[in-house]
């Protein structure tokens, strides 16, 4: 009797361990997480992509790397850049309005002409970035740097730049009216015909 019982017990220990291998299998694939998107309405998401005048609105390409991709007129609003790297990328005249590009990573990148309406670059990186005659109405730059960038003619009415760096950035001809300063750094910056410019900073 008691040989049964052994016999018994092992027995179910193997069926019940067949039962749960399957099972913890897949909670580890899940765990893995599902493979990145390589390509958005027929456009790659890869770097020095080409997709000028891309469909992204809403697009999910946090921590993405677009280095040196031609985005010129791409429609990104409120896609979510959130610390993607756009060094070297064009996106002269595409729309982010209302994006999220939070610590961002875009050097030496062009934004000629875009907009930014809305858009959150909270602590960004734009160093030697090209912002000529873009809309930055009611972004979000709070501690960004922006050394040595352009923004001539610019639009940052009602944005928040406390903490922003702007040092030897160009600002000729741009709008700050209503524009936070707090604490933001214009050492050096170019400043003719600036409205609401801090000229004595």
């Amino acid at each position: 009797m008691n040989t049964f019982h052994t016999c018994y017990r092992h027995a179910l220990r193997l069926l019940l361990g067949c039962a749960v291998l399957p099972g913890a299998l897949m909670s580890s694939s899940a765990q893995a997480g599902p493979e990145p998107v390589h390509e958005i309405n027929g456009c790659g998401i890869w770097p020095y992509t080409r997709c000028p005048g891309a469909d992204l609105r809403h697009a999910d390409l946090v921590g993405r790397n677009l280095a040196g991709a031609d985005l010129r007129g791409a429609n990104l609003v409120r896609a979510d850049l959130r610390g993607a790297n756009l060094a070297g990328a064009n996106l002269d005249g595409a729309d982010l309005s209302g994006a999220r590009l939070n610590k961002v990573n875009a050097p030496v990148a062009s934004f000629v002409g875009a907009r930014f309406v809305g858009a959150d670059l909270e602590a960004a990186r734009l160093m030697r970035s090209d912002f000529t005659n873009a809309d930055l109405s009611a972004a979000r730059l709070e501690i960004a740097r922006a050394n040595h960038a352009r923004f001539r003619g610019a639009r940052l009415v009602g944005a928040d730049l406390q903490e922003a760096k702007f040092q030897s950035a160009e600002l000729d001809d741009a709008d700050l009216d209503g524009a936070l300063t707090r604490f933001t750094n214009f050492n050096e910056t170019y400043m003719k015909g600036c409205n609401k410019c801090p000229h004595d900073w």
